[in-house]
């Protein structure tokens, strides 16, 4: 077989038409926020991306079927099915219809950009702002929908490049956006002004718009006469059998050219002596996104490749103690395991500043309450969810300056108020963690959620038992309501606000039982306030818990009412989590009790 080219044009015609589709056996969108922006950042850089494999349709098709997500379901002739690239196909068909629920996507131009308000990004980077919305049923940002003030941000919405014919929307949305800066009448100078900027932003536009359109995304196809387990055999071996070099298995190489040492040794007797710093991520990035910047450079696999490799290895007891300390710091913090971690950017930046923070003393104290601060702001602002690493660097700079007391050209000594995360970003509001996805997943925000309530030592509903680095593990995901519950009244219950980590014969033994029913299973054999308890150690509101009452309603009756009592229930666990994760950013410590005063 060859490679065929394929224009991006092409490719979305064919998904808008319903002419290509996806055999059944296919998984679900599996990308998250990052890779997606990354698989943008790639097309309008024009860069290149792997190939995709079809199967062509005859007369019948050899797979059951269905629609790429989001895609028009339309009874039409079928003649491709996709067997590898579906996640990159589906993630551009719905970046550029911007139809994602929970975030918006732009691409940010830096000559647009007027807007003093936050950290300036690279040219032509992919951008996603996370949604939500308020009681009031409007979905918050608001700015993420006002032309004007996304245009003053240098962002223009992915779903004005989307390549099909829609220049009307293109000019009503120009029209908006510089609507603040029209001139008055008489004023030519303001005039010509506007119709420059007008241009500007037009052939902005219209240059992304021909590059996405005229991508190259090449293809493989498969006849139609292939045999069904041919086509088979062919998607799993292009799925799983290649498996490309790492970046840190070309630098182990590039170490032992160099040193004569191996680097691969030198991992392993750190892991042998300090097991626990394995807990927290790969080894081999954590190495390389920590040494990277002990010698000032990105800790992302830029900064691997730039850093000095001889530097890294002469270095290493450095290293290898700052990566001890940041582990026993995220334990201190209630953060005991990858699996918990909202988010590994913070990894590389505390364990590189514990180079310059000393063993005891006061200055320890002071060092580790900005620590405390730094890691509690990272799980609960925006600071991370785009462009992580170039954050991270900028907020190990202006902490390793206050680390080390330095001061700025008029004497006065470096603050909070000079780093990024404490200066630019301001706390998650209550309606947004309602939002939260379950924290199984990779999400800063439902697990920032599961963290408060590691941090609280969350008690087991049963045994009493107190969570920590040795009972991690035989704790399960346990859904506060009931999934089976909710699900009969079709409300989603993957939510982190619906979480709690509570003993695997525990969650047995709650099964489907609707709160009430399992409160009063627990009063029975020991006090309301002991079970009261327990349950306030994972900021679980009681008053909004102790609902039930179902049985005997009709089913328009019980879903109503389950809704209500489930909407009162995230609402007031989510003020909960946000006040405690409010303290905890302000360097305090958490007393369960204080939570509950007025509650």
């Amino acid at each position: 077989m060859e490679a065929r080219n394929r224009k991006l044009s092409d490719w979305y015609g064919k998904v808008q038409r319903a002419e290509i589709k996806l055999p059944r056996f296919q998984r679900f969108e599996a990308w998250d926020r990052s890779r997606i922006c990354s698989l943008v950042e790639t097309v309008i850089n024009n860069l290149p991306l792997g190939i995709t494999l079809i199967l062509e349709v005859g007369d019948k098709e050899k797979f059951i079927s269905r629609h790429l997500s989001t895609a028009p379901e339309i009874n039409t002739r079928v003649y491709e099915h996709l067997l590898d690239g579906q996640q990159r196909l589906t993630a551009l068909w719905r970046v550029f219809q911007n139809n994602y629920e929970w975030e918006t996507y732009y691409v940010y131009l830096k000559e647009l950009d007027e807007f003093d308000g936050d950290e300036e990004m690279e040219d032509h980077t992919a951008y996603w702002r996370g949604r939500y919305y308020k009681k009031n049923g409007e979905r918050y940002p608001l700015w993420c929908d006002d032309p004007a003030q996304t245009l003053r941000r240098g962002l223009i919405p992915a779903n004005l490049l989307r390549p099909e014919d829609i220049q009307g929307e293109i000019d009503s949305w120009i029209k908006l956006a510089l609507e603040p800066v029209q001139a008055q009448p008489g004023d030519a100078a303001g005039v010509e002004a506007y119709y420059q900027k007008k241009q500007k932003v037009s052939d902005a536009i219209k240059d992304l718009r021909a590059v996405i359109a005229n991508y190259n995304l090449p293809y493989l196809s498969l006849p139609a006469e292939t045999d069904k387990s041919v086509a088979l055999n062919v998607f799993i071996n292009m799925n799983t059998n290649s498996k490309p070099l790492s970046t840190y298995d070309i630098i182990v190489a590039e170490v032992e050219s160099v040193m004569g040492r191996s680097l691969h040794d030198l991992e392993e007797d750190l892991i042998t002596k300090s097991p626990e710093i394995a807990h927290y991520e790969e080894p081999a990035k954590l190495i390389l996104n920590t040494a990277a910047l002990l010698q000032n450079q990105l800790p992302n696999q830029r900064g691997a490749w730039d850093m000095d490799k001889r530097e890294m290895v002469n270095h290493w007891a450095t290293l290898e103690r700052g990566l001890q300390r940041m582990a026993r710091f995220l334990k201190s913090e209630g953060i005991f395991d990858e699996s918990r971690l909202p988010t590994n950017a913070v990894l590389a930046v505390i364990a590189a500043l514990y180079r310059d923070i000393p063993e005891s003393g006061d200055k320890l104290g002071q060092d580790e309450l900005l620590l405390k601060r730094y890691l509690w702001n990272a799980f609960f602002t925006d600071r991370y969810e785009n462009s992580a690493a170039t954050h991270a660097f900028s907020d190990f700079n202006a902490l390793k300056r206050i680390v080390c007391g330095e001061r700025k050209p008029d004497e006065t000594p470096y603050g909070v108020q000079d780093v990024p995360i404490f200066a630019e970003h301001t706390m998650v509001e209550a309606e947004e963690l309602m939002t939260a996805e379950w924290p199984k997943r990779a999400s800063i925000r439902g697990r920032g959620v599961l963290a408060v309530a590691c941090r609280l030592g969350a008690l087991d509903f049963s045994t009493g038992g107190r969570l920590d680095k040795n009972s991690i593990e035989s704790r399960h995901y346990h859904h506060v309501f009931p999934d089976a519950l909710l699900k009969e009244a079709e409300i989603e219950s993957y939510l982190a606000l619906n979480c709690a980590l509570i003993t695997d014969k525990t969650n047995i033994s709650i099964g489907r039982k609707d709160p009430l029913k399992y409160l009063k299973d627990r009063y029975k054999w020991t006090t309301e306030g002991i079970v009261n308890e327990r349950l306030q150690s994972h900021l679980i509101p009681i008053r909004e818990l102790s609902n039930g009452g179902y049985e005997g309603l009709s089913d328009a009756e019980k879903k109503e009412k389950l809704a209500n009592d489930f909407r009162a229930f995230l609402s007031a666990r989510a003020k909960l989590v946000c006040d405690a994760a409010k303290r905890l950013a302000d360097g305090h410590q958490l007393s369960v009790g204080e939570f509950y005063l007025n509650v």
